[in-house]
C-alpha cells in the first residue's frame, strides 16, 4: 500500500471541502475550454479563405468537447463532495465511485494527448496559412469571381487587424497582379510597357495594398513605387520602417492561432482526481460508519503501482478467458 495517510473528522472535512471548491474551479475551467473552442472555431471560420484545408478544425472540436466533458465530469465529482460527510447520501454514490475515479483517470489521460495534438497541429496549422495566404495575395483582384468576391475585403481586414503585410514579408505582393486589369488603363504607354515586360502578362510593381500602411508613420503613407528613394521626397525605402507594415501575416497569424492552441489546463483535474482517490478511501475504511470522529486510513493505491497494474492485466485476461468458454459452451449447445 502506497502513500497512506491517516484521517480523523476534521481533516476529512477540510479534505472534502477543498476538493469541492476544486472541481468548481475545475467546471469553470471546463467553460472556459469550450469557450475558447468556440471561440477558435469562429475564427477560423473568418478565416477560412486564407487557410488551405480543414484540418485544422480538429482542434477547436476538440476542445468543445473536451470542454463539456470536464464540465460534466467535474460537476459530478463536486456533488459527491458534496454529500460526503452524509452517510445517508454517500451511500447512494458509494458503488459508482471507483467507476468515477476511472473515469477521471482516462480523461486526464484524454487531456494529454489533446494537449499533445494541440501541440503537434500547429505545425498543420501553419502550412495552411502558408499556401492559404499565398492563394489570397494571388486571387485578391479577383473581386467579381464567385467563391472569391470577398477575398480582397477579408485579407484587408486580417491586415489591419494583425499589423502584417504579405505573407511572409511586403514583398510578396511584388510578385503577383494584385490590380485586376478592369482597373488598368490599357491605352497607356506606361501600363502596356509593365504588361508586355512580364513573361505572363502580368501588371506588376513595386507597390502593396492601402491595407499595409502603418498609421503610425509620421508622413502619409507610400504604398506605391516603395523601392523607388527617387519618386519620393525626402525618402529612404530602408530606413522608413514605420511607412508599412514589415511582418509578415503567416507569422502573424500564427502567433495568434498557437497562443489560443496552448491554452488548455489540465493540472486542476489531475489534482482533483488524486485527491478524490484519498477522500473515497478515507471513507470507505472507516472502523466505524456511524461514529464520525473515528479515525481512516487514506491512499492513492491500495497496492503498489506494479501490483495494481499486474492486477489489472490478471483480470482482464480471467475476462478474456470467460468470454472464450462462453463461446465454447454455446457452440457445444448448438
Amino acid at each position: 500500500m502506497g502513500s497512506v495517510l491517516i484521517f480523523n473528522l476534521q481533516k476529512r472535512v477540510k479534505l472534502a471541502q477543498g476538493l469541492w471548491m476544486l472541481y468548481w474551479v475545475s467546471v469553470i475551467v471546463g467553460i472556459l475550454i469550450f469557450s475558447l473552442g468556440i471561440f477558435f472555431k469562429v475564427e477560423l471560420r473568418k478565416r477560412s479563405e486564407m487557410m488551405d484545408n480543414n484540418e485544422s478544425h480538429l482542434v477547436p472540436n476538440l476542445l468543445i468537447l473536451v470542454g463539456l466533458v470536464a464540465c460534466g465530469v467535474n460537476a459530478f465529482g463536486g456533488k459527491v463532495c458534496h454529500d460526503s460527510l452524509d452517510p445517508m447520501k454517500f451511500a447512494r454514490w458509494k458503488p459508482m465511485l471507483k467507476t468515477y475515479l476511472l473515469v477521471c483517470c482516462g480523461f486526464n489521460v484524454a487531456l494529454l494527448l489533446v494537449a499533445m495534438l494541440c501541440f503537434l497541429m500547429q505545425f498543420a496549422v501553419y502550412l495552411a496559412l502558408a499556401d492559404g495566404l499565398k492563394n489570397s495575395i494571388k486571387f485578391y483582384k479577383d473581386t467579381d469571381t464567385p467563391g472569391r468576391c470577398f477575398m480582397k475585403r477579408t485579407l484587408d481586414m486580417t491586415q489591419i487587424e494583425f499589423r502584417c503585410c504579405g505573407n511572409n514579408h511586403y514583398r510578396d505582393w511584388f510578385e503577383v497582379q494584385w490590380i485586376s486589369n478592369r482597373y488598368l488603363d490599357m491605352s497607356n504607354d506606361e501600363v502596356k510597357d509593365r504588361l508586355l515586360s512580364n513573361v505572363e502578362g502580368k501588371f506588376l510593381m513595386d507597390s502593396v495594398p492601402f491595407s499595409c500602411c502603418n498609421p503610425g508613420s509620421p508622413r502619409p503613407c507610400i504604398q506605391h513605387h516603395l523601392t523607388n528613394n527617387s519618386a519620393h521626397y525626402d525618402y529612404d525605402h530602408r530606413t522608413e520602417e514605420l511607412n508599412i507594415w514589415t511582418r509578415g501575416c503567416r507569422e502573424a497569424l500564427f502567433s495568434y492561432f498557437s497562443s489560443m492552441m496552448n491554452s488548455i489546463g489540465a493540472c486542476i483535474n489531475v489534482l482533483c482526481s488524486d485527491l478524490s482517490s484519498y477522500l473515497t478511501t478515507s471513507l470507505e475504511t472507516m472502523a466505524d460508519p456511524e461514529n464520525p470522529e473515528c479515525e481512516s486510513e487514506g491512499w492513492l493505491l491500495e497496492k503498489g503501482v506494479k501490483e495494481t497494474f499486474a492486477e489489472f492485466m490478471a483480470k482482464l485476461k480471467t475476462l478474456g478467458k470467460t468470454n472464450q468458454v462462453e463461446e465454447g459452451g454455446e457452440a457445444q449447445a448448438t
